[in-house]
């Protein structure tokens, strides 16, 4: 072949490659940073789901389930959001009040979650803990009273419930725990607080440099450092007056231009194949019984589980956050 006819079928290749491209539709999915890291379930999720569904799945990403609603919250109806994954049973409410989100008309089989939503499908839960290092903790307190009684050189780190979800939950946690004593918990652990960060991420890296005695987490975060690092010198602290916990959702926003990929997305996450796939890269429990693909390093979830409802949570959550940043100050 002479260069001139080489450079001619190079050509025109360059022009059909992404046209070919252009012919598989894109699914985009808001969600959150670590979500759709490389060590997160994103990218083995968008690999299964793109091998059936003749697509491409495009992650948008936010520092977290707060920061991807507020951006859909000022895209609104315009938004080029297809899918949310990553709402969470707190901020589910929220969402669903900004008429975004059109019903899934899905019906998943085998949950192990009490579970019934016209718009949002659950994919993972877990529980807010508070985790410690046994090297450095050898009696943990057993309950947020036993925290506070501990001397102020105990320290904690939180996050803020402005912009986090274990943030939030932690508030919730207290009020669901405490009621109208909650803020007297809150002036309690005052002095125990090393810091409130933005996120989950900065929390428990301050906590892994040894600058705090436990961090706000999750009761499967030990299982991270046993199953991933062979680790088992971490753990969570069984607070007595049990834990609350965290559902995280998936939903179509209504504008998609792509509706019956995103319920076939949202079918998809259910599945045995997906959720073999979240235990080991959320570090949440699946929502389904995987049987033993479900590391035993996860152990059983909490016996004594707090109920936050949504219709309480739309009606308090303000006057709780805002009462616990006041005791804070």
């Amino acid at each position: 072949m002479s260069f001139k006819y080489f450079a001619l079928a190079a050509s025109l290749c360059a022009i059909a490659l992404p046209t070919l491209a252009q012919d598989r539709p894109v699914l985009d999915i808001y969600t959150y940073d670590s979500f759709a890291a490389e060590w997160g379930p994103g990218p083995a999720l968008k690999a299964g789901f793109e091998v059936s569904c003749g697509c491409t799945v495009r992650f948008v990403t936010a520092e977290d389930a707060i920061s991807m609603l507020r951006k859909l919250q000022l895209e609104g109806s315009s938004s080029p959001a297809d899918l949310v994954v990553g709402l969470d049973t707190a901020t589910m409410g929220e969402a669903r009040a900004t008429g975004l989100f059109a019903a899934h008309g899905l019906t998943p089989e085998g949950l192990v979650l009490d579970w019934q939503d016209a718009e949002f499908i659950p994919f993972d839960h877990g529980y807010f803990a508070f985790v410690y290092d046994k090297r450095r903790t050898i009696a943990p307190p057993l309950s947020f009273e036993e925290l506070i009684a501990r001397p102020d050189s105990f320290k904690i780190v939180i996050e803020d419930p402005r912009s986090s979800t274990p943030g939030l939950g932690n508030v919730f946690w207290i009020a669901a725990a405490y009621g109208n004593r909650a803020s007297d918990i809150w002036h309690g652990l005052k002095p125990h607080v090393l810091t409130v960060t933005r996120g989950w991420s900065e929390a428990y890296g301050l906590f892994l440099d040894g600058q705090a005695d436990m961090v706000l987490s999750y009761t499967t975060s030990p299982a991270y450092h046993a199953v991933a690092e062979n680790d088992d010198n971490y753990a969570y602290a069984p607070f007595a007056e049990g834990f609350v916990s965290q559902v995280e959702v998936a939903g179509l926003v209504a504008g998609s231009d792509q509706p019956e990929l995103g319920r076939a997305f949202l079918g998809y996450l259910t599945s045995p194949e997906a959720q073999r796939i979240i235990p080991t890269t959320n570090w949440m429990y699946p929502v389904i019984d995987i049987g033993a693909d479900l590391p035993a390093a996860f152990g059983m979830p909490p016996a004594k589980v707090l109920v936050v409802n949504e219709e309480t949570i739309a009606a308090s959550s303000r006057a709780w956050v805002d009462a616990a940043l006041a005791a804070l100050q």
